[in-house]
């Protein structure tokens, strides 16, 4: 197959990638930073250069691949900067969409999350509605499903190396300043970022729909965030004397419908991926970025 990867050198682009060439598949990828070429390149695909921002460009590279299925994988996190990731998500969701279309292109993988439905009791399954306010999210998922084909990878919060929840990540650097709060019951489900890119290249073959890549165990802050101080070498918090009220949307994810299309996290839990952020070192703090 011939794939056209968007966020080809962002965190879960560059993991991806590899794994894509070694299944057989064709990889055109495309970076806006010309520099990144060579090292495309040398990864097996045929790099090329656009800004999914300039709607102009990217039909042109799309129309130009020819692939036979476009994979989403665009953030803009470099900086925690929801609102620029926000605009990504609309305008260069709706930009990539309409360039497959353009181009004869009928099928999409697109990275979407999992902590975007409304309030609940429960991890959410695939059919609970989206917050209509989640900036950016709802008008990706509306855009992706313009095509007749579409997968939409609704990802648990990423940890591991080149993440904001990594040793030296952002979440790390509010740890170590004591901003990183263990006085709630929010959940959140958690996905290392190789499981996640695991899942993208799975899931050239799943069928159209939206599924939850989370791990097995959602877990509430006061049981996750002393693990992760922990994991990334900080003194644990001390015990909170009260309970916050969980807010109605953090309330996890459920993963049994990426379970039943054969995804097998190597983490089946946070618990096993924190330990193991002990023994990593990372090159990039970033969750994400604009390839």
């Amino acid at each position: 197959m011939h794939v056209f990867l968007a966020g080809a050198t962002g965190v879960l682009g560059r993991r991806i990638l590899p794994l894509l060439v070694a299944r057989g598949h064709r990889v055109t990828a495309v970076t806006r930073d010309p520099g990144r070429l060579p090292a495309l390149r040398a990864a097996g695909a045929s790099p090329t250069v656009a800004d999914v921002l300039d709607a102009d460009a990217i039909a042109a590279r799309v129309r130009e691949a020819g692939p036979d299925l476009v994979m989403h994988q665009l953030t803009d996190l470099r900086d925690g900067d929801r609102a620029a990731n926000a605009h990504l998500r609309v305008v260069g969701t709706r930009n990539l969409v309409r360039a497959a279309r353009s181009a004869g292109v009928g099928r999409v993988v697109a990275q979407s999350i999992a902590w975007a439905y409304v309030a609940g009791t429960g991890p959410a399954t695939e059919d609970v509605p989206l917050r209509p306010e989640m900036p950016g999210v709802p008008q990706l998922e509306a855009a992706v499903r313009e095509l007749p084909e579409w997968v939409l990878l609704r990802y648990g919060m990423l940890y591991g190396p080149d993440t904001w929840y990594a040793p030296d990540g952002l979440m790390a650097r509010r740890a170590r300043a004591g901003e990183l709060a263990a006085d709630n019951d929010d959940v959140t489900s958690f996905v290392h970022v190789d499981d996640a890119a695991a899942a993208a290249a799975e899931a050239l073959a799943w069928p159209t729909g939206a599924t939850n890549v989370c791990d097995d165990e959602p877990a509430p802050a006061r049981t996750w965030v002393p693990a992760f101080y922990q994991a990334v070498g900080v003194p644990r918090p001390a015990p909170a004397a009260g309970s916050a009220p969980r807010t109605g949307w953090a309330r996890g994810a459920d993963n049994h419908r990426a379970r039943a299309l054969g995804w097998t996290p190597r983490y089946p839990s946070w618990r096993d991926g924190f330990a193991a952020l002990r023994h990593t070192r990372v090159t990039d703090l970033a969750q994400g970025e604009i390839a």
